[in-house]
């Protein structure tokens, strides 16, 4: 659209208004006046509007609106020309008085001919055009463009390259076009130099750094991401100090603050936690106390498991709380809340804790509303609720539900929460999950001295079909052995606190340290079901067969065992667990206890019992840890029934540090290879501790020792090569040193031994490397 021109009579002074924008457009508005410029009034008859290419000129004129004929003010003129200019349109706008004709000219924004991302090594393209919204034949917007380079910016900060910085860059092509270029500037990764505390007096600032997500740069700096500084991650690391010292007992524990000072060269963080630890408080008296008429108080308390002198916990308070309401809920006493009430003796450093048990708001649950959920199935949610609708509302019931969905690793962000239902005593409780991976696919090493290198492949499957069932295929191999295996369970069999599962596996060794190889082949099921609040109790059946073969050099004993059985199985364990509560973070009890009959349906059934203890302590405000395990075995024949190698324990590193695998117990010394024959008995008792050495936590490096005792004896067949062979328990003993080493590659141990009490026929090792690593 074109408009005519005429002169301006009189002297014509030029006033230009200008604005800088992005991508270096420059915007104009050109007054020609006569003086004095700011009491002028225009007059148009015609608007022009001249160089519009995509957009209409009556776009143009409908953000201008100029009346024509009437009088226009310069600051009406510079309101047309903003109205213009912010609708985001034109890369130049410029608005001419000529006579009684307003010319506007404009250049459209260009459009984007491609994008191109340039200076990037450590994010690939791929990564970084999938965060930005401007897009090839689309217009060029500079607001979004800036925006785009934010995001990218915004991503290697994420990855702790605080100094990256991207700049949004045009190349002019023809037909009013242009390339879009990011060019990128990574920087370096911005490391944690350093984590420092001020006001701690309980802990050292060594354990307290073991609490936080976040690490110090250490030597494995480049393979190691927890010492990369996110500032997201720091919010994680309050909570989790502020959960550590509650569960302490520390009350009043309050974090003042968390400052962050970068480093002169702007490649480190410092970071400094200041904290208010108070005092540590202890249970003075626990009571139960009833203000619901007719309820006796004399059962509740009864039920507290709660003991004066232990040490205050909010997971101990809860955890009594929940036992209080089940057993409310068995005496048909709906809607009861106990309310916890605290009594603080400052001057003791105790707390009385008084259980309220009171009656509660008559609300019930109408439903649960599920969403987000596009893998895993409603009913592998809902199973975790002990609430379905029409039951009486218990907040602290679903914020327990809410806590165990979490707790199921198949969800990156699952929210629960609740809101007012169809009326005032209904209430809706809404799940809003987002799906998170729950496969794998992993390639691992291990290494010992005596058995070499050994590789394994392993594909695992955590919410196999969305059921929440698991699913794991393993392969592995070494020097001297070969081993697979396929595994199945079902956490909620027949939709019961019931865990169903199928093990099948099969397995080949070549004994280096024998003169015989052994093939063992094996399916089992079982069910597993809880007994008591940390008791489980689980029976088996399996099918199964194993071989001994290539016996010529072999003991005679070994000789007379060989051939293939059948390993038909039928047994029940029973685990002991208090890790599982909770209530003491620094120690811990894991008790476990097994029989089981093999060879069902065969002359040849044996008894197995197994056993096995451990308990586990922090000590020296947590900077020492101290272990023991004990354990043990024993086959007992059934009628006729004869045992072999392949049924016997033996004795190794795995039980008594310092010996070669299968290094004590009996053994045919006259054979050609010194045969170790297994025992029908084991016992051993380990004790360890495991303490810092001094160095940089960011080493990761603590030292331990280590004394071990016990012994592998008993078999009914002694006719060896050379006569009869030493089979009486002989107790052996070793202690030692280790050296601990977290890596990136996994944990390494270095274990320095010196047996102290061992026979001439043991096969003892003064060294031994054990690596395991997943990649």
């Amino acid at each position: 659209m074109s408009g005519t021109t005429s002169g301006l009579r009189g002297a014509v002074s030029r006033i230009c208004l200008g604005m800088a924008l992005a991508g270096g457009a420059v915007t104009t508005l050109t007054l020609a006046t006569t003086a004095p410029a700011w009491a002028q009034d225009f007059r148009f008859n015609q608007v022009s509007v001249t160089g519009t290419q995509r957009v209409d000129a009556t776009t143009v004129l409908s953000y201008a609106a100029i009346p024509r004929g009437q009088a226009v003010s310069a600051g009406e003129l510079n309101d047309a020309y903003q109205r213009i200019v912010n609708s985001g349109l034109f890369e130049t706008v410029e608005l001419t008085p000529r006579g009684g004709t307003l010319v506007i000219a404009v250049q459209e924004w260009p459009t984007i001919s491609r994008i191109n991302i340039e200076g990037n090594k450590r994010l690939d393209d791929d990564v970084l055009l999938g965060l930005i919204d401007s897009r090839p034949r689309r217009v060029y917007d500079p607001l979004q463009a800036e925006n785009d380079a934010a995001k990218m910016a915004e991503a290697y900060a994420q990855r702790g390259r605080l100094a990256a910085t991207v700049e949004p860059r045009l190349i002019r092509r023809s037909d009013n076009r242009v390339d879009l270029v990011f060019e990128v500037t990574e920087g370096r990764v911005v490391e944690v130099q350093r984590i420092s505390f001020v006001g701690n007096r309980s802990f050292s600032e060594r354990r307290l750094r073991n609490v936080l997500q976040t690490r110090q740069a250490g030597l494995l700096r480049t393979f190691i991401q927890a010492d990369t500084f996110i500032e997201e991650r720091i919010a994680f690391d309050r909570q989790v100090l502020t959960d550590f010292y509650l569960s302490r007992g520390f009350l009043d524990f309050q974090i003042l603050g968390v400052s962050s000072e970068l480093a002169r060269q702007r490649d480190g963080v410092f970071l400094t936690f200041s904290v208010r630890e108070g005092q540590s408080f202890r249970i003075g008296q626990a009571t139960a106390e009833s203000a619901i008429e007719g309820v006796d108080a004399a059962d509740f308390a009864a039920a507290l498991r709660i003991d004066s002198g232990e040490t205050y916990s909010p997971a101990l308070i809860d955890n009594n709380i929940a036992r209080l309401e089940r057993l409310a809920i068995e005496k048909q006493l709906n809607f009861v809340r106990v309310t916890p009430r605290l009594v603080r003796n400052d001057a003791a450093g105790t707390v009385d804790v008084t259980f309220v048990l009171e009656r509660g708001p008559r609300i019930l649950v109408e439903r649960i509303d599920i969403e987000g959920n596009t893998t895993t199935l409603d009913r592998v949610i809902r199973r975790q609720f002990n609430t379905v609708e029409g039951d009486p509302f218990n907040p602290r019931e679903i914020r327990a539900a809410a806590e165990r969905i979490r707790a199921l690793g198949f969800f990156g962000k699952a929210d629960v929460e609740t809101r007012r239902g169809s009326s005032d005593d209904r209430v809706i409780v809404d799940v809003n999950v987002e799906e998170a991976p729950t496969g794998s696919l992993s390639f691992g090493g291990t290494y010992s001295v005596q058995d070499g290198f050994g590789l394994s492949v392993s594909l695992t499957e955590r919410n196999f079909l969305g059921r929440g069932q698991f699913v794991s295929f393993t392969y592995a191999g070494g020097v001297d052995n070969t081993e697979a295996s396929l595994s199945f369970a079902e956490p909620a069999f027949l939709d019961r606190n019931v865990r169903f599962s199928l093990d099948a596996s099969y397995a080949e060794t070549n004994n280096a340290n024998n003169s015989y190889d052994t093939e063992v082949a094996f399916a089992k099921v079982g069910l597993e079901f809880p007994v008591s609040e940390r008791g489980r109790f689980g029976i088996t059946a399996g099918l199964g067969t194993t071989r001994m073969f290539d016996v010529g050099t072999a003991s005679p004993i070994i000789q007379r065992e060989a051939g293939r059985r059948n390993t038909h199985s039928i047994g029940y364990t029973y685990s002991y667990d208090t890790r599982r509560g909770g209530l003491d973070p620094n120690t811990g009890v894991l008790l476990r206890f097994g029989q089981e009959i093999t060879g069902v349906g065969t002359t040849n059934q044996i008894l197995r019992t197994t056993a096995f203890g451990r308990a586990e302590t922090k000590v020296w405000n947590e900077e020492v840890t101290l272990s023991v395990d004990v354990e043990g075995g024993a086959l007992t024949p059934l009628g006729g029934a004869t045992t072999r190698a392949t049924d016997r324990f033996f004795g190794g590193r795995n039980v008594i540090r310092g010996f070669q695998s299968n290094g004590l117990g009996p053994r045919d010394t006259a054979s050609a290879n010194g045969d170790a024959l297994g025992g029908n008995y084991y016992a051993a008792a380990r004790f360890e501790s495991e303490f810092p050495l001094g160095l940089p936590d960011e080493y990761n490096i603590t030292g331990g020792v280590f004394f071990d005792v016990g012994s592998v004896w008993g078999l009914q067949d002694t006719a060896g090569a050379g006569g009869a062979v030493d089979d009486s328990a002989r107790l052996r003993a070793v202690a030692g040193f280790s050296i601990f080493w977290t890596t990136g590659f996994g944990p390494l141990r270095f274990n320095f031994s010196q047996p102290l009490v061992t026979e001439t026929y043991d096969r003892t090792a003064g060294f031994d490397l054990t690596i395991s690593t997943k990649f």
